[in-house]
């Protein structure tokens, strides 16, 4: 019987082995005696949002100092010899219990590290021993609340202009469709400021009509209208001293209102409605917009002196089709939020987010988070193809396809073809064309005369 059994442990290939590993609950990784990740298990897409090949052959130390775990767990390996527990919150909301064990050559010394990591979130009621209570307490301490999910270089460049600009108290107009995530920017900028410590206050110009947003920013004396509180209001702009103001759908400001709020960027100063004693504030002022500005400006439905004066720092905020690199961090942090909002454990299969992959996303990050919370609460225990809507599965179907079965070059022209249309949709010109798709003027237009 022995025998038998070790001849099938022979016949058990070291791919087969691995793909064993793929299918483990727990996330598993090895590193070398240089700290290198020489081996990682399927599960790591779940904790951080990388693929395997994204992870491997890098150094343990390059993927903590960008924040996908903290803290490490390394460094007290490599101390001790010995193994080592401690609680870990990734930065897409996993919260892991991680256990490293040191594998030793004949000199002591050092020669592998096998660390596995399972998620806490299946053990509400798991009692930490005392000896980690500390290491629990740090990770909980030290892990932003806001983080901002991303691998895309294109949004890492924009953390990185935000790092340089929010010192400032330059207005800044952030563009970008619905969805996109410009409020979460802009409450970024505010949280890496020195105003940091102040009020950020959001303020959805579209949402409120324009007689009542008046009040709203500028606030009220008492008896300063039918229906005014008694001893009047304190508006937003007052509020926000000392902090920021973030006006969301800026376009959407009427032009009796575009005045006042260009003297309060220009003077700081405002007359709160029936009264005749100006007040000043020490505000910073963040807009965002989905609409063409420059064209509205051109059609004489928004004061273009108030466009440049918001428009002195610009961020354009991609859509999440430029930017797909980050669909699967993204939903594992929403599932993360949800399965914990609604006391569940959903996981996901990997054909559902391959069908997510592929889906163009019209409606951007915003979409995507509804589409989880709505799967959260609606699938079984695993979220399958099945439970997708059918819009999502056709559109992921046909544009799987067309990469699969078309030539590169087809396949590169037909990409091509799509965000030159888009782009050339949203900025109208091909400078903007050129702007948004980082080319040249001359083969925007180009492009622009082949593809529209």
């Amino acid at each position: 019987m022995l025998d038998k059994l070790v001849l099938k442990s022979v016949d058990l290939t070291l791919e087969s082995m691995l793909k064993i590993l793929d299918y483990s609950s727990d996330e598993i990784y090895v590193l070398d005696s240089d700290a290198r990740i020489v081996y990682v298990n399927r599960i790591c897409e779940k904790h951080y949002g990388l693929k395997k090949a994204d992870v491997l052959g890098k150094l343990n130390d390059e993927l903590f100092e960008k924040g996908y775990w903290n803290p490490s767990i390394v460094p007290e390996v490599f101390k001790r010899k010995e193994p080592v527990s401690l609680r870990q919150q990734t930065y897409i909301g996993a919260e892991l219990l991680t256990r490293a064990i040191p594998i030793l050559n004949e000199a002591g010394e050092i020669e592998y590290i096998v660390t596995t990591a399972t998620e806490l979130q299946s053990f509400n009621r798991l009692i930490m021993k005392k000896e980690h209570q500390e290491e629990e307490e740090e990770a909980s301490n030290t892990s932003p609340a806001n983080a901002i999910i991303t691998n895309s270089e294109k949004v890492k460049g924009i953390l990185n202009f935000c790092k340089r600009v929010a010192p400032t108290d330059s207005t800044i107009l952030i563009h970008g469709e619905s969805g996109t995530g410009k409020g979460v920017i802009a409450h970024h900028l505010h949280n890496i400021s020195k105003r940091k410590d102040g009020p950020f206050l959001t303020v959805n110009c579209a949402a409120i009509p324009a007689d009542l947003l008046e009040s709203e920013l500028f606030g009220y004396t008492n008896g300063a209208f039918t229906g005014a509180l008694k001893g009047g209001k304190t508006g937003l702009l007052e509020a926000a001293h000392n902090g920021t103001i973030f006006l969301d759908e800026i376009g959407e400001l009427a032009l009796p209102l575009q005045a006042k709020v260009l003297q309060v960027i220009q003077d700081k100063q405002f007359f709160p409605i029936g009264s005749n004693e100006s007040k000043t504030v020490d505000i910073r002022i963040i807009t965002a917009t989905n609409q063409d500005l420059l064209k509205m400006v051109n059609d004489k439905t928004f004061r273009e002196d108030l466009y440049y004066r918001l428009n002195v720092i610009d961020i354009h905020m991609p859509p999440l089709s430029d930017r797909k690199e980050d669909i699967v961090p993204l939903t594992y942090n929403f599932l993360y939020n949800f399965n914990q909002k609604y006391n569940m454990n959903k996981v996901i299969s990997e054909e559902c987010l391959n069908m997510l992959f592929y889906y163009p996303w019209p409606g951007n990050v915003r979409q995507l988070e509804n589409l989880i919370e709505r799967l959260v609460i609606t699938s079984n225990s695993i979220i399958e193809v099945d439970d997708l809507p059918q819009v999502i599965k056709d559109s992921a179907e046909n544009t799987a396809e067309l990469i699969h079965q078309h030539s590169l070059d087809d396949a590169i022209n037909e990409v091509t073809r799509t965000l030159v249309r888009k782009s050339f949709q949203n900025n109208s010109t091909s400078r903007g064309v050129a702007k948004d798709l980082n080319i040249s003027q001359s083969k925007a237009s180009r492009l622009i005369r082949e593809f529209c």
